[in-house]
């Protein structure tokens, strides 16, 4: 009786979504998130209250280095974590979905060359920024083809927006070092 012998072959399989660790740190996050928003956002409230769920999601892109649709899917339970805080309903799912895309796209550029670590404060800044003029451009759009919306007048927002991307990039910037050691990513 012969016997046939093949040669076997192992093949690299591509990574199909996110492991268990990565869902969990999102849903530790997004929850932290929330609650410094409801916190902090009683104590700090200029008409409207800061995002720090912003914050989170752009720590949870810079750690697990998602692929851009897991960043965006993050950028909608972002926006669904802000359905819970008083507000403009629904404009975060554009918005912080937009945010998410824009960072994951920004952590891929190559700004590891710079001698300084500016990565981390520029993407957070860049995205926060997006997220929030697409909240305000969803919301005058929203407002002029007749929904009954009232707008916050843009000064107001103009302050908001860098006030929270400043903040932001400084969450980010402290959380970042520690959360990456301890997680070995």
């Amino acid at each position: 009786m012969e016997t046939f012998t093949k040669k076997r072959t192992l093949g690299a399989q591509e990574k199909k979504g996110l492991p268990i660790r990565d869902v969990l740190l999102i849903g530790i996050l997004l929850a932290a998130g929330a609650v410094l928003k409801f916190f902090v956002g009683s104590v700090i409230n200029f008409g409207m209250k800061p995002n720090f769920i912003i914050a989170m999601y752009c720590l949870i892109i810079l750690l697990i280095k998602p692929r851009l649709l897991e960043a965006a899917i993050i950028g909608i339970l972002a926006g669904a974590v802000c359905q819970f805080f008083p507000g403009q309903p629904y404009i975060n799912f554009v918005s912080e979905l937009t945010g998410a895309a824009a960072m994951c796209l920004l952590t891929k550029l190559p700004l590891e060359q710079l001698k300084i670590p500016v990565k981390t404060l520029c993407c957070t800044f860049l995205s926060t920024l997006v997220s929030g003029f697409t909240f305000i451009g969803v919301m005058y759009v929203l407002y002029y083809s007749g929904m009954d919306i009232t707008p916050t007048p843009l000064a107001i927002f103009m302050a908001i927006i860098f006030g929270t991307a400043c903040i932001n990039s400084i969450i980010v910037q402290v959380l970042y070092i520690p959360l990456k050691l301890a997680l070995k990513v």
